[in-house]
């Protein structure tokens, strides 16, 4: 594989960077048509972070967002460590707003393989 030049790779980062936040304003888009409320979006925390949390009724919902050209590449895109670390994000984010504490919680993840496409919604991707 050739070297990037440093501006191609500025540009590369670039281009990723604006297809990520596409792709999280298409699945929070799609996650207020079916109901839910965004709650928070980006939450950040240097131990971990969610893409988006949302509640419908007393449910919260931490939500990884993925866009990827292929279905497989983005449900495979998330590791074990990843997973882990929006856990505790999550945590967190119950333990700063005591009005979210009881809330059943729930880890999804939206799959962006398109701009023209729907996103695919899978709901309890893991525990």
């Amino acid at each position: 594989m050739a070297h990037l030049t440093k501006e191609a790779l500025k540009h590369k980062r670039r281009r990723a960077y604006f297809r990520g936040r596409t792709a999280e304003y298409l699945a929070a888009t799609a996650l207020r048509m079916k109901g839910y409320h965004i709650v928070a979006r980006g939450y950040r925390k240097p131990f971990g972070e969610i893409d988006i949390i949302a509640r419908r009724n007393n449910l919260l919902v931490a939500v990884e967002v993925k866009a990827r050209p292929r279905f497989a590449e983005a449900a495979e895109a998330i590791s074990a460590k990843q997973k882990r670390r929006i856990s505790r994000a999550l945590e967190a984010f119950v333990m700063e707003r005591p009005k979210f504490d009881g809330f059943n919680v729930r880890f999804d993840v939206l799959l962006v393989t398109s701009l023209w496409k729907w996103p695919s919604h899978i709901e309890g991707a893991w525990e």
